[in-house]
């Protein structure tokens, strides 16, 4: 990686990106090879451990420059000319005088204002700590920077300011990131890890998989065309092996066949698919906010909420950390009430709600088929490893226990244990923290396919702007529309926010194009969910006439198997056995019914 140079690591979960920014920054040793790192070249990677103490937060950061904290030390003790002179000199070459403002502007870009920087470490939560640590590697400035998934511990706002920060970074960063956005707009490269190698393309993250893609279809087409080679090589000498005219030109192809390095197939990790069961419709509205306030203990957070949610919703939640946007979704999903106003929700109306602690809550001990039993207690085995499958829980992985499972693994099992009833309304707090790019994308499909309502907290652009329709903004006290989309959105903080020294240079802006694109995909799955909505309402009907029919033919049997009923009437036993031949007719026509639409279903989701 030459100096200056901006890479992006990516790969699926559990690839060995993490393990490979360990190796570099000398966390672990290698087993085999080398690893050289240019001689006096700084590096500095994002501490495990957030930190704490009584230092404050802008203490902490300036802590992070360590040659300018030991020059301003040794300054205090300096006796002799000279040597007092090389330390100013040096600490005016490193811009030491303007350390405060750099390293404030740092901590405002990710959240924090003057009030909160001059507050000690051990006051906040371990999340804003861990914001502190990437606030102090960023001050830093180190020849080699190493950041390992650095938005989880971001809203959108702090991702956006990152963003920008990295675009005029002067140095060599690797950036392990799932955010396909910031790989898009802040580096040159792509480092590839799959099976335990390592591939580096030009360009970002769209570069990187179409040059891909373009790679394999290459690398396909010539392992056919040498598989052919090989048969027709072969057959000549299956052919003309012991016929003596042609055993020399036999053998040569022999010869020829064993110095063929072989191709090898095209093995593509394979993408888990999952999708949102089918709610049964609720009329609009689902929920309706009058002059409503939330907040805790009696004091409002949010207040004066006039909203309205409809049954085709799809709503991002844009707003500042500690605005609050995670008190609107827990009011939203009935876990706040109301302290002020009226909230009306229609009748039967089901919620989905997606929060991070929900992953932290899951029994570590028990596997994923436990997990769900154990709110679906009357299900048989098999309907439990259905629904389990329909959130891409093979057998293998339906029986590993929760502490086994990857990060994306369990937020997926969490997506399959709030979707037991089927919810109108889908309330998804950070869902895409743990999931790697290609499980994001199919998150954006299964949202896309849903025929329910959506409202989002998330600090994924590329998500937000390709599932919701509308945006909310919760700032000063309340919640209203906003009238723009993500690229005025983030013009809007950027205006807003000190940027820190290399914040804003560089870097590619994204034209019009892109956005009438999201746009036009945007059109495109709404049309998509309302050219199928016949097709999932015929389902529905279909699965509530074979359910009445085999309900009906339960009692009939229960009758028929009674003794008695022989001994009485046969006019009797005649109707009930006409009248179950009616039943059957009637859920098999059910049954047909729904396995046509159901295959007319899948074939427009392909």
């Amino acid at each position: 990686i030459p100096p200056g140079h901006r890479i992006g690591v990516v790969g699926r979960n559990g690839a060995g990106k993490s393990t490979l920014l360990r190796l570099i920054a000398a966390e672990i040793a290698p087993d085999a090879g080398a690893l050289n790192v240019r001689r006096g070249a700084r590096l500095a990677m994002v501490a495990q451990e957030a930190p704490g103490g009584a230092a404050s937060l802008l203490d902490t950061v300036l802590a992070a420059d360590h040659e300018r904290a030991a020059l301003l030390a040794e300054a205090e003790t300096a006796d002799e000319p000279a040597r007092i002179a090389d330390i100013h000199q040096r600490l005016a070459d490193i811009d030491a005088h303007t350390a405060p403002a750099r390293a404030a502007a740092i901590l405002a870009g990710l959240g924090f204002d003057a009030a909160a920087q001059q507050r000690p470490c051990r006051e906040f939560s371990g999340g804003w700590r861990m914001r502190v640590a990437l606030a102090a590697v960023l001050f830093a400035r180190p020849d080699l920077l190493l950041l390992d998934e650095p938005t989880n511990y971001l809203d959108m706002e702090g991702a956006l300011w990152l963003e920008s920060y990295l675009r005029g970074y002067p140095y060599t960063f690797l950036l392990v990131s799932h955010d396909r956005n910031l790989l898009n707009r802040c580096v040159g490269g792509i480092l590839h890890v799959e099976q335990r190698r390592l591939t580096l393309y030009k360009g970002g993250y769209d570069d990187f998989e179409r040059t891909r893609r373009a790679h394999l279809e290459l690398q396909d087409k010539a392992r056919a065309r040498q598989q052919a080679q090989r048969q027709r090589m072969q057959a000549f000498v299956d052919r003309f092996r012991y016929k003596a005219s042609k055993a020399r030109q036999a053998q040569s192809r022999l010869k020829a066949m064993s110095r063929m390095e072989p191709i090898a197939s095209v093995m593509e990790e394979r993408t888990i698919e999952f999708r949102f069961p089918d709610p049964v419709p609720r009329p609009s509205p689902l929920m309706t906010l009058d002059d409503a306030a939330v907040g805790y203990d009696g004091k409002a957070v949010l207040r004066g909420l006039d909203l309205r949610l409809d049954m085709d919703d799809r709503i991002a939640l844009l707003g500042r950390n500690g605005n609050g946007k995670s008190t609107l979704a827990k009011l939203l999903s009935g876990r706040l009430k109301p302290l002020d106003g009226r909230m009306r929700r229609v009748a039967k109306l089901s919620v989905g709600y997606f929060g991070q602690h929900q992953i932290e809550e899951l029994s570590p001990a028990d596997d994923a088929f436990a997990h769900l039993q154990a709110v679906l207690p009357d299900a048989t085995e098999a309907q439990v490893r259905a629904r389990l499958g329909a959130f891409g829980f093979q057998q293998d992985r339906a029986d590993v226990k929760a502490a086994n499972l990857s990060g994306g693994e369990r937020a997926r099992l969490v997506f399959a244990l709030i979707c037991v009833e089927a919810p109108q309304l889908l309330i998804l707090d950070e869902p895409t923290n743990h999931l790697d790019i290609d499980t994001r994308e199919v998150l954006v499909q299964a949202l896309n396919g849903f025929p329910g309502a959506v409202v989002l907290v998330s600090h994924d652009r590329h998500l937000v702007e390709l599932v919701a329709d509308d945006l909310w903004l919760v700032a000063d006290g309340t919640v209203a529309r906003y009238d723009g989309d993500l690229d005025d959105y983030q013009r809007l903080l950027l205006a807003e926010r000190p940027r820190g020294r290399n914040a804003g240079a560089g870097g590619r802006a994204e034209n019009g194009k892109g956005r009438e694109e999201r746009k036009a995909a945007r059109r495109a799955g709404a049309e998509a969910r309302a050219r199928l909505a016949p097709l999932r309402k015929t389902i529905r009907e279909a699965e509530r006439r074979i359910e009445r029919a085999n309900q009906a033919l339960g009692r009939l049997e229960a009758e028929l198997a009674d003794p008695k009923i022989y001994d009485g009437p046969p006019a009797r036993l005649a109707e009930l056995n006409k009248r179950r031949a009616d039943l059957e007719r009637e859920r098999d026509t059910a049954e047909q019914s729904w396995l046509s639409a159901t295959e007319a279903l899948e074939r427009a989701g392909e």
